[in-house]
Parts: structure tokens; C-alpha cells; sequence
């Protein structure tokens, strides 16, 4: 058992994905079996259930799991008495995303950075991710979570984390737009729409109502995708939300997803940066864990 074979296991605990933790921590996927069969070997059970490439932590895995961050943990923090002058990562790091993006995807990430720089200190904003490359290009945040906008500026820098598809929501509960979307043939210029006022998923919008050939009867223009899921499980109206918006919002339960008459194209879902802040140590650090 080695602090490397520790480092793989912990990523694949929170990607649950093989190929992703081959991908993103730089081995062979044939290298990262025998690095986790190893270690149940070494461990004496089973650690992880595998179907296909996915797997998912069994009792003993999820034991293991607080063993390795443990040790990691104290890895980290004996190497610093060892020797205090070593290169330890020190510093503030500035993060913007939306507030589910904070749930959704930021916590999987923040665990791994910080188990690599725990001396890192974190401070993070939530808001409209239609604000992210501002928030950045303004140095009120060093890196920002947001959905890959049609035209990114040569001075941003952008890796992607995941793809998000976006689906049509409407509410469950009794009310006029929920009839009228039950509907065999639904009419789409009738039902009040809930839209972004700005940004990559207003376009996208835009471009389904044109695709659609109608004029839109727009109810409300709002900021952040939040904020639409809310106003559409109170019955004001249909929306175009990431599928992930809807999976972690709190009225998820009030909310139905309206089959398209037309594809509509989901996002790249990335971090950014200044690129030439790119080399900056804690920010490069944070982009390593991507």
C-alpha cells in the first residue's frame, strides 16, 4: 500500500468512474485496476462494486475510504515537521460559481485539492454563472465554474469538468400551464415562458424559439437558472433548465421535464481562469485536480 495507489483510490471515490480517474489523474485504465485490485488484496475484501466502468463503494470501501483521507491527512502534515521549509502550497484561493454548481460539482473537487494543499485557504462566492468571466476578468475571483459561452474571449482560459444537457420544465401541480402541457398537441406560442435575462443559456433559448418558428410569449426574465426552477414549480410558466439545476433544486420534487419537438444542445460545463494567470502555483494546483 503507497500514497499514490491512496491518491487513486480517493479519486475514483469521488468520481466512481474508472475511465475518468484514468483520464483525469494521468494512468492507463489497465494501471488503475491493478493499483485497486492491489489494494484489495492488501485490505483483505472487497472495496468497490464495479459494473461496466462505473462503480460504487461497498461497506468496507466506505471504511477504507475514511482510512485513506486520514492518512493522506497525516502524510501531508508529517512531511511539514519534517521539514518546514519545503514547498507547501500557502495562499487564498478566490472561487465563483452558481449555487448549484456548489452542490453539484464544486465539492468533489474542493476534496481533492484540498487533500493535496489543505494550507490552502478557500473563499467562495455563489451567483448567476452568466457573470462567471466577469467576476474573473474583474480579479474578483481566480477561478470560476460556468457553462463554455459560444464565444470565449483568447484571454480566459477554460477546462472542462463535465457536459450538461439542458431539458424543458414545467410544474406538476394543478394549474393552467400544467393542462396545457399535458396536452397531446401542446401549443408552444401560448405557455408563458420563464427565461435567463442574459448570458449562454438565454442564447440557447433564443435559438429554440427560433428553431420552433414561434414568437414567444416570455412571462419573466429572471437571473440564474434557480431562480427559473423556482418560478416554474409555482405553475408561472415553462422553462429551459440544465438537468442539473433541476436534480439539485430543493422543489425538484414539483417539477416534470416536457419532452422537445426539437434537439436542444446541452453545455460544456468548465472552470476558468485569466490565462495568463494559468501558471499562478494555487491556481494551476486547483487545475491539476480537474
Amino acid at each position: 500500500m503507497d500514497i499514490r495507489s491512496l491518491k487513486l483510490y480517493l479519486h475514483l471515490c469521488d468520481s466512481l468512474h474508472f475511465a475518468k480517474t484514468a483520464e483525469q489523474t494521468h494512468v492507463s485504465p489497465s494501471t488503475l485496476s491493478r493499483a485497486m485490485q492491489r489494494l484489495e488484496e492488501e485490505v483483505g475484501c472487497k472495496l468497490l462494486e464495479r459494473d461496466n466502468r462505473s462503480v460504487s463503494l461497498t461497506h468496507a470501501g466506505i471504511e477504507f475510504k475514511h482510512f485513506a483521507e486520514q492518512t493522506l491527512s497525516e502524510w501531508t502534515q508529517l512531511k511539514q515537521r519534517i521539514d518546514p521549509q519545503q514547498n507547501v502550497l500557502r495562499g487564498r484561493l478566490n472561487i465563483f460559481c452558481s449555487v448549484t454548481a456548489a452542490y453539484s460539482h464544486l465539492p468533489s473537487l474542493l476534496d481533492r485539492f484540498r487533500r493535496e494543499h489543505p494550507h490552502v485557504e478557500i473563499n467562495l462566492t455563489t451567483g448567476d454563472p452568466a457573470n462567471a468571466i466577469n467576476e474573473v476578468q474583474q480579479n474578483r475571483a481566480d477561478i470560476a465554474i460556468l457553462a463554455l459561452p459560444d464565444a470565449l474571449a483568447p484571454s480566459i482560459h477554460f477546462s472542462k469538468i463535465d457536459y450538461v444537457p439542458l431539458s424543458i420544465i414545467a410544474p406538476t401541480m394543478p394549474c393552467q400551464v400544467q393542462q396545457m402541457v399535458s396536452q397531446a398537441n401542446i401549443e408552444w406560442d401560448k405557455l408563458p415562458f420563464i427565461v435567463p435575462d442574459h448570458g449562454p443559456g438565454r442564447r440557447r433559448v433564443d435559438n429554440w424559439f427560433k428553431q420552433m418558428g414561434f414568437k414567444p410569449n416570455i412571462y419573466a426574465q429572471v437571473a440564474g437558472q434557480e431562480a427559473i426552477a423556482s418560478m416554474v414549480a409555482l405553475g408561472c410558466g415553462v422553462g429551459i433548465s440544465p438537468d442539473v439545476v433541476i436534480q439539485n433544486s430543493p422543489v425538484r420534487g414539483r417539477i416534470q421535464m416536457v419532452a422537445s419537438p426539437v434537439e436542444i444542445p446541452g453545455f460544456e460545463l468548465g472552470c476558468c481562469c485569466k490565462d495568463k494567470r494559468t501558471d499562478d502555483p494555487i491556481i494551476n494546483a486547483f487545475l491539476q485536480v480537474i
